[in-house]
């Protein structure tokens, strides 16, 4: 574990601007350890010198700020920080979350599946406008009104372990819950809004109905599991031999039902393969039978392989040269 100065020396740079870190780096460290020092000439314990220079130099977005000649500021100081803090991780999950799931009900019971991007955006947008406004709103009257929340004073136990390198990134992984979720949306989507039309003008599910009894709820299962398996992975960091088998585990669970049913011309509705006759006649559904199980078991030998090859580097041993 990394020393408390290390601690908030890392606290500390994250909020000062990338090109005068290594300058402040030096300056603050320089500047603890002779406050230390002075203490500990004293006959002060070096543990509990090095608690109380920090303690004392503050919080460290605070003490960035000053170096950064940055005012902490809404209406007045008293509850900036608390405020960019809750701010910021409402902005991070809530809409984007309202906005996956308007876009979702739109595009399996709306009136307007094809707008259903359109309006899940549009309803993301409309929640952080919200949040943003009524948050802000809050923190002012408090200012304003020299409301207490008797918040607890800052110490040195609340600083944060100093940051590791990301093996997993958020770029990566809202990648993945975008597909999954879309793959998760398409199963009552094909159902309910499939573009197939019979010659009476009603829609055919492309999925075998029957499955909803059967395999389709299953492979959901299985889609939900893979998203919680995404947030898991992303906050731990890292790929972990256990998050390596489990992802192999998943995949496999949803891969392994897709290919037999597919072999064994179970998963599409036959009457989606009677409407075509590319399908219907000739060997139409063997060639895309073929094909789908090579797409299939090639993405998931892909998704497999990458997540060893991943662990295996982080995992690697280092050797200092």
């Amino acid at each position: 574990m990394s020393s408390l100065t290390d601690r908030y020396l890392a606290a500390t740079l994250r909020a000062v601007p990338a090109p005068r870190r290594e300058e402040i780096a030096t300056e603050l460290r320089a500047s603890i350890e002779d406050m230390i020092d002075d203490r500990t000439g004293g006959g002060q314990d070096a543990a509990t010198a090095e608690r109380e220079v920090l303690t004392e130099l503050g919080h460290p977005e605070r003490l960035a700020a000053r170096y950064a000649d940055r005012r902490l500021q809404l209406i007045g100081p008293t509850y900036y920080l608390v405020w960019q803090r809750l701010l910021r991780r409402l902005l991070s999950t809530i809409p984007g979350a309202v906005g996956v799931l308007v876009g979702v009900v739109q595009a399996t019971v709306g009136d307007h599946p094809g707008g259903a991007i359109g309006s899940g955006i549009s309803a993301a947008i409309q929640t952080a406008v919200q949040i943003a406004f009524w948050v802000t709103l809050c923190f002012a009257i408090l200012e304003r009104t020299d409301a207490s929340l008797k918040l607890p004073e800052w110490g040195v136990d609340q600083l944060p372990e100093a940051p590791v390198e990301r093996d997993v990134r958020l770029t990566d992984t809202c990648a993945s819950v975008a597909t999954i979720l879309l793959t998760l949306a398409f199963l009552p989507w094909q159902h309910f809004r499939s573009w197939v039309s019979g010659t009476g003008g009603e829609r055919i599910p492309l999925l075998d109905p029957t499955l909803w009894r059967s395999w389709l709820p299953v492979l959901a299962a299985v889609l939900v599991a893979s998203l919680v398996l995404e947030v898991v992975k992303y906050r731990t960091g890292r790929w972990t031999w256990s998050l390596v088998a489990v992802n192999a585990l998943l995949d496999l669970a949803f891969a392994v039902p897709v290919v037999w049913l597919l072999l064994t011309e179970r998963l599409l509705n036959p009457d989606l393969v009677a409407r075509f006759s590319w399908l219907r006649d000739g060997d139409g559904l063997g060639i895309a039978t073929r094909v789908s199980v090579v797409v299939v078991a090639a993405i998931t030998l892909w998704d497999v392989v990458e997540s060893v090859v991943k662990a295996r580097r982080h995992n690697a041993p280092r050797h200092d040269g």
